[in-house]
């Protein structure tokens, strides 16, 4: 059985503010985000199945990141809720309703780890999420690879050591 990765591409205006930040992004600004979402999974293989050949379907993939991701934070402003711009948040809701606080500083790094978590609750069991790529700017982007994430416990771990 072949293991094959496939990936979709969306398109989402965000705003966001770094709070404490020492440059221009310290400043309420938005982005035209591009994020790449890619999954790996064996083709299904019975031809009595509606979805037979495929991984998952691009449609079924689209649904799920349009609900969880694009729908949510297309024409949002993000701010930090663990700081000052709490308060700013109602200020700007004032104006512009689609507010979100988040419980860590809105940076692409942050984001696509929040996008990875979301997205994998969201994968039927045969699908894993493999990776992400966030472009933030057009030469601007991050990326999350499932197959790093066991280097994030061995951070932790070492961050623990280091401590004692």
């Amino acid at each position: 059985m072949s293991i094959i990765r496939i990936t979709k591409h969306f398109d989402f205006e965000t705003a966001h503010a770094l709070y404490g930040y020492d440059g221009k992004c310290k400043n309420v600004h938005g982005h035209s985000y591009q994020l790449y979402v890619t999954v790996i999974g064996s083709p299904i293989n019975d031809p009595e199945h509606v979805k037979n050949g495929m991984v998952l379907d691009f449609g079924d993939l689209k649904q799920l990141v349009k609900t969880q991701i694009v729908d949510v934070f297309d024409h949002a402003t993000i701010l930090n809720k663990n700081s000052p711009h709490a308060e700013l948040a109602e200020d700007i809701r004032k104006h512009s309703p689609k507010v979100i606080l988040v419980d860590y500083q809105p940076t692409s790094e942050n984001m696509i780890a929040d996008f990875a978590s979301i997205i994998q609750k969201h994968l039927p069991q045969s699908v894993k999420l493999h990776s992400l790529k966030l472009y933030e700017t057009q030469n601007s982007y991050a990326e999350w690879f499932a197959s790093d994430q066991h280097l994030d416990e061995y951070q932790k771990a070492l961050n623990v050591f280091n401590k004692r």
